[in-house]
């Protein structure tokens, strides 16, 4: 008799894991970098910084595929904020997750940059003319096989967005500065296969009026490229 293949990951719900502390002792990002001007001059400077530890792979492949997203920063009154998706819960990759904008690298596309833009409007219906791109985040390796560069933009109101609804079940922003805060950031930890593997968290409260929305659950790839963006902006 045939022993039944393994996954080739697991299927678990992210929420219900053990919560480790995620360094608190870290300060918040300065709130006057955290404006279209401060994040400019941080990306004009060429400043050393290091990342945090990649994601460990649920199944190693020999070409991962190469995919770039675009952390879309809005230019609100009240401050930054990120546009983010929630996926639709069919899809066979990430779904039902908190995502950038973003996919897989096509041959068309003359650079990551160009794929980021390219995917943002058509998951979103993003115009390309409203983003002002500041620069790009090393490539992250996500547990997945994908090989991502997180191109960094200013959104620049006004401008609509329209959800692909095959890909994208929401559109939501959350504010930078709570991004930026470590306070805010939780490390998950899953056991499987005999070892423990770990990843960031930062839910956010979805802001119900009767307080029963539960968080928009921003985990996994999604958390690891922002806390990398942490990184680089506390460099």
């Amino acid at each position: 008799m045939t022993a039944p293949s393994r996954p080739s990951r697991p299927v678990f719900d992210p929420e219900s894991l053990p919560v480790e502390p995620a360094d608190l002792v870290l300060p918040a990002i300065a709130p006057d970098r955290l404006t279209p001007d401060g994040l400019r001059a941080r990306f004009d400077r060429d400043l050393p910084w290091e990342q945090e530890t990649r994601e460990v792979r649920w199944r190693e492949t020999a070409d991962p595929r190469v995919a770039a997203v675009l952390v879309a920063l809005v230019v609100r009154e009240e401050g930054l904020t990120v546009l983010l998706t929630q996926r639709t819960a069919h899809l066979n990759d990430h779904a039902g997750q908190v995502s950038f904008p973003g996919g897989r690298h096509e041959p068309h596309d003359a650079t990551t940059t160009a794929t980021a833009l390219r995917e943002a409007q058509e998951e979103v219906g993003l115009d390309p003319s409203r983003v002002e791109v500041l620069g790009s985040l090393p490539e992250y390796l996500t547990g997945t096989g994908f090989r991502v560069t997180p191109v960094v933009g200013l959104v620049h109101p006004p401008f609509t967005v329209q959800a692909d609804t095959f890909e994208v079940a929401e559109i939501f922003e959350v504010p930078l500065r709570f991004l930026m805060d470590p306070q805010n950031h939780e490390v998950r930890v899953l056991n499987w296969e005999g070892g423990n593997r770990r990843f960031f968290a930062m839910p956010y409260p979805r802001g119900t009026p009767d307080g029963t929305g539960g968080d928009y659950f921003i985990w996994g790839a999604t958390a690891g490229m922002l806390r990398n963006f942490y990184r680089f902006l506390a460099a």
